[in-house]
This record gives structure tokens, sequence and C-alpha cells, in this order.
């Protein structure tokens, strides 16, 4: 397969203050396969270690001399290692998470050799560490699954993904490539991004096969919640991963996990598979200014799956008539157009950060919402997401009007155009702005499609 954040794994190896790098992410969203892609591409004699697998491993880091501790891996594995031409990777380094604080001695002592890290659950781990991270002496990259353009290039349609990209309002797609991406969305909808679900789906098409992995992944991430976040009701857990693909396009509620249950303590649960990239948060702002959580509300927030493909296996879809899928895809049902494109907006940001996700609500009076708010340069832009190809824009509108913003975005089922807006308000005021209007499979590509 093909993931875009090799790139920037190239560019951190060129980098001329480079620094041991720590990825996060998600368990199973492809870590490992990265770094021993990276290692084969560069051409890397790969030093990997699995603490998880191999916890005595973490013996071999008992001194603070990087020399030594390599004349330790080297007896260890017997075959001798050359800084210049290898690279060092922890795997599951959750495990002995005490050599956290050896990083920093790679990064003084021999800067010389790439030293990787990786690992699930890692702020639980810290959370509980009695040392200091290396501040200042490590760098931070985050995974996600794969976007929908990397899926498309995994089923081998790299002509498509080419023409994805070139199209514009200017340039749409012919109608018969626009119903294949359609198709591919809704595909990508049940299958999902990760990888070994994907991998599975390109063996066989067999959704049967997939749905047993998503399922077996979902497991996985409850058995490490028991094993790193202490006595954890696996029931109500699941309750909370069901009501979050239950509630996904909606202010999240905690009262609709359980009402027996008190809020304190779903709120506590739901914070912790955010912090272990099982979900993510879309948090609320204002949208009056730049940065966008400058003025957020913590009360407001909306809840996202790591992958769309795990809110289908949660919700059953799979078993679903092929003609009700159709409907179910192309409606606000369930919030899935929402996932989708809140999952393609995360892959589309900087590995090197955090990705983070905003939306606007009306917090007092008239209701009104908006799916997403970006920035782009020094703008804000709205985006309204639409999973057919119609519907009422009125709390568009209406933002539009109270922030005084020039551009919008509406992702839906239609081919791309650019229409210039002039209508009223439900108060009667007139709006004039210009309305981006993208396919639903064209998001991962909104802000190069803004800057054109």
């Amino acid at each position: 397969m093909i993931r875009f954040a090799s790139e920037e794994l190239d560019r951190w190896l060129k980098g001329p203050d480079r620094k041991p790098l720590v990825m996060r992410g998600a368990r199973q969203v492809g870590k490992t396969w990265l770094v021993r892609d990276f290692a084969k591409q560069q051409g890397l004699q790969l030093i990997e270690l699995n603490l998880e697998k191999y916890p005595d491993y973490a013996g071999l880091f008992s001194g603070n001399s990087p020399r030594e501790i390599l004349k330790n891996i080297e007896a260890q594995l017997a075959f001798k290692i050359l800084p210049e031409s290898a690279c060092l990777f922890l795997d599951e380094i959750q495990a002995a998470p005490e050599l956290f604080a050896k990083l920093r001695w790679f990064r003084e002592d021999m800067p010389e050799l790439p030293v990787i890290a990786a690992g699930s659950l890692l702020e639980f781990v810290l959370k509980k560490a009695d040392f200091s991270m290396p501040v200042g002496r490590v760098t931070y990259f985050y995974v996600e699954p794969l976007s929908f353009f990397e899926f498309v290039l995994a089923l081998g349609n790299e002509p498509l993904y080419q023409k994805m990209l070139s199209t514009s309002p200017q340039a749409p797609l012919p109608q018969p490539l626009h119903a294949r991406c359609m198709e591919l969305y809704r595909q990508y909808c049940l299958v999902g991004g990760m990888p070994e679900a994907v991998r599975t789906w390109l063996d066989g098409r067999d959704m049967q096969s997939c749905i047993k992995i998503q399922h077996d992944l979902l497991s996985t991430y409850r058995d490490d919640f028991h094993k790193y976040g202490g006595e954890i009701d696996a029931r109500l857990l699941h309750k909370i991963l069901l009501s979050v693909a239950g509630q996904l396009g909606n202010k999240f509620v905690y009262s609709r996990v359980d009402p027996d249950v008190k809020a304190p303590l779903v709120k506590k649960l739901l914070m912790f598979l955010s912090q272990a990239k099982v979900c993510s948060m879309v948090v609320h702002t204002s949208g009056n200014g730049l940065p966008l959580g400058a003025e957020s509300n913590d009360k407001f927030f909306k809840a996202l799956m790591v992958d769309v493909g795990l809110v289908s296996a949660h919700l059953g879809l799979a078993s679903v008539k092929s003609a009700d899928l159709d409907n179910m895809l192309l409606s606000n049902r369930g919030g899935l157009a929402e996932q989708f494109v809140g999952q393609q907006l995360r892959a589309a940001q900087t590995p090197a950060m955090d990705p983070r996700l905003f939306y606007w609500q009306r917090t007092g009076g008239r209701q009104g919402e908006i799916d997403y708010i970006l920035q782009h340069g020094a703008d804000i832009v709205p985006v309204e997401v639409k999973s057919g190809a119609a519907g009422s824009m009125k709390s568009l509108h209406q933002f539009m009007a109270e922030k005084s913003l020039k551009m919008a975005v509406r992702l839906d089922a239609n081919p791309p155009s650019v229409k210039e807006m002039s209508v009223k308000t439900t108060q009667g005021r007139l709006v004039k702005y210009r309305l981006l209007s993208l396919p639903l499979y064209l998001a991962g590509n909104i802000n190069v499609l803004l800057e054109r």
C-alpha cells in the first residue's frame, strides 16, 4: 500500500536537525508497517525491537551511553550495526515506557542514528511514569487510518486517483467517473481505512471477512483498556463505542449512553477513548476569529470514531440490503458522511501535529449548526456536509451573515461547482458569498481546491 505519511518520514530523515521520532496513533493504523516500508525504501538496516513481544529487550538499555546500548543490541541479535546506515525501531514502547528517557541520549550522543519509537495508549503509561519526557529532544508523528485517496490507490487505480486530484469546478469528472468515485465512497464507508481490513478486502472482496477483522479490532481496543486503564467496565465501554457510532453528526449527549450511568463516568471513559485515538472530539468554536479553539465551549462537542469501517461494523450496515444501504449512506442517518469527511480532514493534516477538528453550534436562542469549521490560511471557512444531492443550508446562510465571511464549502453527492450566493436568511438579512460545492470523495482535497 502507498501511505502519504511516508513522504513526511523521508523529510524527517533528511532534516538538518533530526530528533528521535515518536509515532502515535490508535492500534493497528499501520505504524509498524510504515517504519518497515520506510527503512526498505531508504535502504536502511532496520533494528526492530518489539518491547511488548520481547519485554526483556528493555534491559539492553540499562545505561545511558548509546554506543554501549548498541553493543548490547549487537550481542543480543548477533549482527553488526552501523549507525549511519541503520534505523533503530522501538516498537510497542508503551510496554517499557522508561525507555522514553533514553531517547535524549541518542539525540545528543549519536545523532547519526535515526531512532523511531511507536506505541499505542501512550497517554496512559506516560501519566503513570516516574520520569520526565525528553522535552525538546523528540518529535511526534501522528498516524491515521488510510484515507479515501490511499484506499483508491490500494485498489490499484492510480489513474482514477490522478483524475480526482485534477478535478475542479472548471474541470469536473465525466459522469461515469463521478459515479465510479461515489461507488468507491460507499465501498470505503463499509471497508474503512484500517490497513488489515483493507488488505482483507483486496485479497478476496469478502465483506464478511472484513467484518470479522473489524470486530476483532474493536475487541482489541476493549482489551487494551482493561490492560492499561485499570478496572474499566467492559460493557460500559462497549456502550460508549456504540453511542459514539449512534450519535455521529450530533452534539454528544452523555445520558444517551446509559441513563443509569452518571455523566462524569461516561465523560472519563470517553476521554480515555480519545486519548487512545479510538475516538476523536470535534471541538466547538465560536468562529469569531483565529485560533479556532480560542472561544470554545467545553459543553458542546461531537465525537467521531477512528474509522468509518468500524462504525459500519458497529451499526451492522454490511448486512443491510444493497438498495437500503445506498439510501442509508446517502442520507444523514447515522452521520456516516460526517464521519467520512472528518476522517479525511484529519488524514489531510500534517503528521507532525495531533489533528484537530472544529464545528460551530449556536449555544443559545435559535438553533443552528455548521458541520466543520476550517482554517485556510488566515481565513475561516465553514463546511456543510450533505450526504445526498440536496438539502437546506439555512444555518450556513445565517453563519455567513453573522461572521461576514466570503467563502464556504458544501460537500454532497454532486459534481464540483462554484456559485455566487445571494440569498436572504430566515431573519430576512441579505447575505452574499461564494459557495464551493464538492463531491464527498474530494473531502481530502479541500484546501488545495480552496487555494485554486
